[in-house]
């Protein structure tokens, strides 16, 4: 089964980068993997969430249930969509408390698609989403909070 492990520091807060990630809807404003994210359910336990990917021809849609400890972690599991599994999660670790030193993220992904045939169209694409998230929303944290 593939997996994807990113670990990087940033100068935003846990809670900063939280609620980037839990922005589903705003996915497609700097994924350009991301053509609709639509949230079914968010309370401040839970997120239940569908994206749709448009990229190099590939057109998909996944469903995942997200349970969110804010702002530290979210763990993503698949409800629907093109795999077999789809297991998932999101820390965000306070390195500075009040002097605001920003936080490590660590992303973690593995997922399996339901079939050879999936794995050998959908699996190229998904890799290179999954291998660039973190960088993305990176970007997007910079762009929306600053850069200090």
């Amino acid at each position: 089964m593939p997996e994807v492990i990113k670990t990087v520091i940033v100068p935003y807060t846990p809670a900063q980068m939280f609620a980037l990630v839990d922005d589903v809807e705003h996915y497609p404003a700097f994924l350009p993997w991301c053509t609709a994210g639509e949230v079914s359910l968010r309370d401040d336990t839970v997120t239940r969430a569908t994206l749709r990917i448009g990229y190099r021809g590939v057109r998909q849609a996944f469903s995942t249930e997200n349970h969110k400890r804010a702002p530290h972690e979210m763990t993503l599991k698949l409800v629907d969509g093109p795999f077999r599994a789809l297991d998932g999660r999101w820390k965000f670790g306070d390195l500075g408390g009040a002097s605001g030193a920003g936080c490590k993220i660590e992303f973690s992904l593995a997922y399996e698609f339901s079939s050879r045939l999936l794995a050998s169209l959908v699996g190229p694409v998904f890799s290179h989403i999954a291998d660039t998230m973190v960088e993305a929303f990176v970007k997007r944290a910079d762009k929306v909070y600053g850069t200090r």
